[in-house]
């Protein structure tokens, strides 16, 4: 069946800056999608990401590499055959969860899929080691039912064959080495050619839905076309036909509005960073102004207070004032008195 998708999604593709390591740089303008792949040849997994024409994503999943999950739309794995590190945002959170679940579930099919190819190594390597053995065994049994001078002969023999069975288990391991190395050059050319093959394949694929797409819309045409020819009630399609394109021009209209809405998001977005920094200032000056109301209703407070002790005074002045009249007038009649009886005395004398 060779490699077939097996999970899809649609994220935005970051790669690690190769000089900090630490900022992250955008492997595409927009949303891709981003599909696990399982290759039943090789019995092995891959996330590939094409932009266009463009490979940006062709890393195959080892069972020591780790999805890590740095946000709730980010999350990120280290690839060290490629020497990079790859980063996916997603529009939610759950598109996220999903993306990581497969990729544990995935590691460890691959986890499973290399421990069984080891089995199988092993037991392969195990049958010509006791292929190996038969040989010696048959001689010792040879020895033991011939002559004195074949005993004799037989215990150099067994440490030269004991000896052999070590040289072939040293080639035998060596050889696993080499084909470890040789494996993961295959794997790295057949990662090449698949991706060369990959984007021609969709190239292809996409030509082919196209046409696909025009023949079917030609057909789609010609039904209508014979409908409106059988159909008596021609002037309900036709009315119908101008509700639907009045429809999609009001969607049209819609898409275009949603649009300009979009774009000025993005410039509002762009001016968030002033606004940010004209909220701090204002923010700023209200503490500002907040402790200057504070001062102020001090000194309202303490006003208030003068204000009351200087009325109490006022009020105390009167009443002082008040008997002070009192004693004043009392005085002025007083003094009337004596003058009236100064007067008599003048008239008198």
């Amino acid at each position: 069946m060779g490699e077939q998708p097996i999970f899809t999604t649609r994220a935005h593709v970051f790669q690690i800056d190769p000089s900090t390591k630490k900022n992250w740089v955008p492997a595409s303008k927009q949303a891709v999608t981003v599909s696990y792949f399982y290759d039943s040849t090789r019995n092995s997994y891959r996330i590939i990401s094409v932009d266009g024409s463009k490979v940006i994503i062709n890393s195959t999943i080892t069972p020591n590499m780790n999805f890590t999950k740095t946000s709730q739309k980010f999350g990120q794995w280290a690839d060290s055959r490629a020497n990079t590190v790859f980063g996916l945002g997603f529009a939610s959170e759950q598109q996220l969860s999903k993306f990581a679940e497969k990729f544990q579930e995935v590691k460890e099919a691959a986890k499973l899929a290399r421990e069984k190819s080891q089995e199988n190594m092993e037991t392969s390597s195990e049958h010509s080691q006791e292929s190996g053995r038969e040989t010696p065994s048959a001689n010792q049994a040879s020895s033991i039912n011939g002559t004195d001078d074949e005993k004799i002969s037989y215990g150099p023999e067994n440490e030269v064959l004991k000896s052999e069975n070590d040289r072939l288990k040293s080639v035998i391991e060596q050889s696993k080495k080499w084909e470890t190395e040789l494996q993961a050059l295959k794997e790295s050319n057949a990662r090449l050619a698949d991706a060369l093959q990959e984007a021609n394949s969709n190239a292809e694929s996409w030509k082919s839905e196209v046409t696909k797409c025009q023949v079917e819309n030609n057909q789609l045409r010609n039904k209508i076309s014979e409908l409106e020819l059988q159909c008596k009630e021609v002037n309900v399609e036709r009315e119908r036909n101008a509700q639907l394109s009045i429809r999609i021009q009001e969607l049209e209209a819609d898409l275009q509005d949603k649009q300009l809405e979009l774009e000025d998001l993005r410039k509002q977005a762009e001016i968030i960073p002033q606004l940010m920094a004209e909220c701090e200032s204002i923010t700023a000056k209200l503490k500002a102004a907040e402790l200057t109301n504070r001062n102020l209703n001090e000194q309202m407070k303490q006003l208030h207070g003068e204000i009351n002790d200087s009325e109490q005074k006022q009020k105390n002045m009167k009443t002082e004032l008040k008997k002070f009249m009192d004693v004043l007038d009392g005085k002025i009649d007083e003094l009337h008195e004596v003058r009236q009886g100064i007067s008599k005395l003048g008239i008198d004398n």
